[in-house]
């Protein structure tokens, strides 16, 4: 027995080789590796996810926020509780290709997230950023989008590195009318 365990671990048939893991099985990430909702090509009506979204309704898209030229909306598969994403309404692939007021507004909600995720889930810190290009990351690359990501002290940050597992503790509906009852006004 593994020290801190209190039971001996439970034998998992078809897991593989028997060790003292337990698992957390995430079938709904097959979705995610898969490729479910990526645009077929990079113009924006070769099915961008981000290009559809502003037409549901909040709930439907998981909008958050809506501004003039940017949206806040919850990520469909966040690294943690609160993953937002902002993200213009035109399809641009590059920072660079934005006009200063779709730049002024993307800093403007991603302020208003950081309020929000502070106000509805106390978050201790933040991972804020873009991932341009496939090279780099971006699992759609031809919509710009900045990822806000809550930090706690002692959140699960090792599961996804470790044990290829994400820990959420609200459904993502939930979790999209609480930030939206604690997104600041203007």
């Amino acid at each position: 027995m593994l020290h801190g365990m209190t039971t001996e671990p439970e034998q998992q048939n078809g897991v593989g080789t028997q060790d003292a893991f337990q698992r957390l099985w995430t079938p709904h990430r097959m979705a995610y590796i898969q490729g479910e909702n990526k645009p077929t090509g990079p113009a924006a009506g070769d099915g961008c996810p981000f290009c559809g979204i502003p037409a549901m309704s909040d709930a439907d898209g998981l909008v958050v926020a809506r501004g003039k030229h940017v949206y806040a909306v919850l990520n469909l598969y966040p690294y943690n509780g609160g993953h937002l994403m902002v993200v213009p309404y035109r399809h641009v692939a590059d920072y660079t290709e934005l006009d200063s007021d779709e730049t002024a507004e993307l800093a403007d909600l991603t302020k208003r997230a950081m309020v929000a995720l502070r106000k509805a889930s106390g978050a201790h810190g933040f991972n804020i950023g873009m991932n341009q290009g496939a090279a780099a990351g971006a699992g759609i690359a031809a919509h710009l989008h900045q990822h806000i990501v809550p930090r706690w002290g002692g959140d699960t940050n090792f599961m996804p590195v470790v044990g290829h597992t994400k820990v959420l503790p609200q459904l993502l509906a939930d979790t999209r009318q609480m930030l939206a009852d604690a997104w600041p006004g203007e």
